[in-house]
């Protein structure tokens, strides 16, 4: 085993925000408005929360404009998910005025000067935004952007579903995904009480899957690459499941049907619970 290491995907932002302008430009008109796993989001929907993004994102941290105020203070982690599902539902709410052609047209423009802002910056230097979700009030610039490249992936995947598009699940595309993914872990187990030394591994099948091992320490857990000599529980499961899982995509009971325990069953309820997404 090793500690896990960044993930460096700034110049995977060109070529995957290819494959979102080739996939909306060859919807069909019925197409934008077809349901999708994103709750009452639409195709159309999903599409202007990419913009969204892109456009907060440019905002704030490349042209440094004021960020918008919360109405009420941001004490608890749950204050700022209801910030933002807020943001996420007045932006999309307006964005209804927007026509496909003219999303497209956006998007064409932000997501260019995204992916040249990501790669201008220092990736070990302090990021714009923390990666609340893997329990970080301070990220390095690095794990930012893989965590805006999972919100790019998992959302175009969800019109690919939606639309009946092929998938990207080349290990290229996907594995960056599943790797930020996993930094999500120790913070979803530390209430998980087990002796110092207690090892728990997640094998993750498919092209672009891979093997972590969560370790616990007096306090906490550490996470690793790689599968431990005397781990007491084992959980495998696929790549699909583990995106769909860690995305709201698959409900607690159904993604335990798609996972194999060995040792002790305990330790797979936290991973039911974890989310790689601001919810």
């Amino acid at each position: 085993m090793k500690p896990v290491e960044p993930i460096f995907v700034a110049d995977l932002f060109g070529e995957l925000h290819e494959e979102l302008l080739v996939l909306l430009r060859g919807l069909s008109a019925d197409d934008w408005y077809k349901p999708t796993v994103a709750g009452a989001w639409l195709v159309r929907d999903i599409a202007a929360h990419l913009l969204d993004s892109d456009i907060r994102r440019l905002s704030f941290q490349r042209d440094q404009a004021p960020m918008v105020p919360p109405d009420q203070p941001i004490a608890s982690y749950a204050d700022l998910v209801g910030f933002l599902n807020q943001l996420n539902a007045d932006w999309v709410k307006a964005a209804k005025r927007i026509s496909p052609q003219l999303l497209i047209e956006f998007l064409s423009i932000t997501g260019v000067e995204v992916t040249r802002l990501f790669k201008s910056l220092d990736p070990y230097s302090p990021a714009f935004f923390s990666v609340a979700w893997a329990g970080e009030e301070t990220s390095a610039n690095w794990f930012d952007v893989a965590r805006e490249y999972t919100e790019k992936w998992h959302h175009q995947q969800q019109i690919r579903d939606a639309v009946g598009a092929p998938p990207l699940y080349e290990r290229k595309w996907l594995h960056p995904m599943l790797d930020a993914f996993v930094r999500a872990l120790p913070v979803n187990y530390k209430s998980t009480s087990a002796n110092p030394g207690t090892q728990i591994s997640f094998v993750i099948t498919g092209e672009a899957g891979g093997v972590w091992t969560l370790v616990r320490r007096t306090d906490d857990w550490q996470l690793f690459v790689g599968v431990a000599d005397n781990v007491v529980c084992r959980i495998e499961f696929d790549q699909d499941t583990a995106w769909r899982l860690m995305t709201k995509g698959l409900k607690r009971k159904d993604a335990a049907k798609r996972i194999v325990v060995t040792g002790e069953e305990k330790f797979v309820q936290p991973l039911l619970g974890t989310l790689a997404v601001m919810a």
